[in-house]
């Protein structure tokens, strides 16, 4: 029988969404709890682009999520654990996560970056290659040999590897290895693929074990499961079959998605998980992907794109996403969002931001920044309060139909 990794209880459900898979919870962590469902934002090398983290803690954010894969690189996971852990070197005192480092070895090593949600309907091809790219890592059954993107020096990733960084960079969270395909490999790959991370899984989970035998000084970490499987539902749901029964503290569901079949793939992969264990979704903020994704039942999620859109001058509204550098916004002297609570909105004015974004100020960047990951976390809390009011369809309803509108 598996052992559970982490002190009970470290999930538990509140509420549920009438007929579906959504609900609302608490994760309890060594450093506070997380009401979910909850956006963790991404801090990917031990900071959120361009914002403190006493604004973060302003913005409600509840945890925040640093790359393995980068702090690995720089400034390597040794002077993080000497700082005191990730939280302490950062200076956030809240929840954190790390995710294994999958993600970044495979996606920069096929030169795709982030940009990973391709069509699925593409050629099928297993040596799949950004344009203009060189490969920068290979996959064996033991692990990835890649090379660095910042200087082209060689690594190499192990299950093994990847845990040992992990608790060395402390964070309440982590993430066991895993193998990232994108939807055009072949099926006959994407079947070795499920078998290959089911198989680290079961090395990470070994490893986080003896390793927290060795330093039982440090505080407990959580250990999550990923499932992979790309568009299959037979591989989804086989994949989180196998990761179910093995002792995790909880899942990510990982991989290229395609976007119209996010709310599918998460329900698949929700009905087959236990459901006393959190479901994090990795890399979506999209408010449809984000109501989508909480009603096919996943707990938390993370993504880059609000910090990242804000630096290139795109922010959200009520009424759709826009870029403030146009010239429609030169003499609007009126906030982002009037009704919008963030430092932003209640100080600056569309204007003074566009002239910002003109004058290549640093200060553009934070100011659409703190809207932007305002604008996410308070849609999310507003999803969280709906689900135990029986609102969740009608606040669905009012915001994408609002959001979506001039597209429509």
């Amino acid at each position: 029988m598996p052992v559970p990794m982490f002190s009970d209880p470290f999930f538990r459900v509140e509420a549920e969404l009438p007929g579906r898979l959504g609900r609302t919870g608490v994760i309890t962590t060594p450093h506070g709890e997380i009401r979910t469902p909850a956006f963790i934002a991404v801090g990917t090398q031990a900071t959120v682009k361009a914002v403190l983290p006493d604004t973060m803690k302003e913005l409600g954010a509840q945890a925040i999520l640093a790359n393995a894969y980068h702090l690995y690189l720089q400034p390597g996971p040794d002077i993080v654990d000497a700082a005191g852990g990730l939280g302490a070197f950062m200076n956030w005192s809240g929840p954190t996560f790390t995710d294994s480092g999958g993600f970044q070895v495979l996606s920069l090593g096929a030169g795709f970056r982030k940009v990973l949600s391709m069509d699925a309907q593409r050629v099928q091809a297993d040596d799949i290659i950004a344009e203009g790219k060189q490969r920068l890592a290979h996959v064996d059954d033991d692990g990835v040999t890649f090379r660095s993107h910042l200087n082209g020096s060689s690594h190499r990733f192990t299950p093994e590897i990847s845990i040992g960084i992990q608790r060395q960079l402390g964070a309440d969270i982590i993430f066991a290895f895993d193998e990232l395909t994108t939807l055009v490999n072949t099926r006959s790959y994407q079947e070795r693929s499920v078998q290959r991370t089911h198989d680290w899984a079961v090395r990470c989970l070994v490893e986080h074990r003896r390793l927290d035998e060795l330093r039982p000084d440090k505080h407990a970490q959580a250990l999550f499961g990923v499932v992979q499987g790309a568009q299959y539902e037979d591989l989804r749901r086989h994949a989180a079959r196998g990761l179910a029964g093995l002792g995790f503290d909880g899942f990510g569901i990982g991989g290229a998605l395609e976007k119209q079949n996010l709310a599918t793939i998460v329900g698949w992969v929700s009905s087959e998980l236990p459901a006393d264990k959190p479901r994090h979704l990795l890399g979506i903020s999209e408010p449809d992907d984000l109501f989508a994704a909480v009603e096919a039942g996943a707990d938390t999620f993370d993504c880059v794109s609000p910090s990242r859109v804000a630096r290139n001058a795109a922010v959200y509204s009520p009424d759709g996403r826009f870029n403030i550098t146009g010239s429609r916004y030169r003499r609007d002297f009126t906030p982002i969002d009037e009704a919008c609570d963030c430092y932003t909105c209640a100080h600056y004015t569309r204007a003074y931001l566009h002239h910002l974004f003109k004058a290549k100020e640093i200060l553009a960047s934070t100011l659409c920044t703190i809207h932007n990951e305002r604008f996410v976390i308070r849609l999310v809390d507003d999803i969280r309060a709906a689900i135990p009011a029986g609102r969740f369809d009608e606040l669905r309803e009012h915001v994408l139909g609002r959001y979506y509108a001039a597209k429509a």
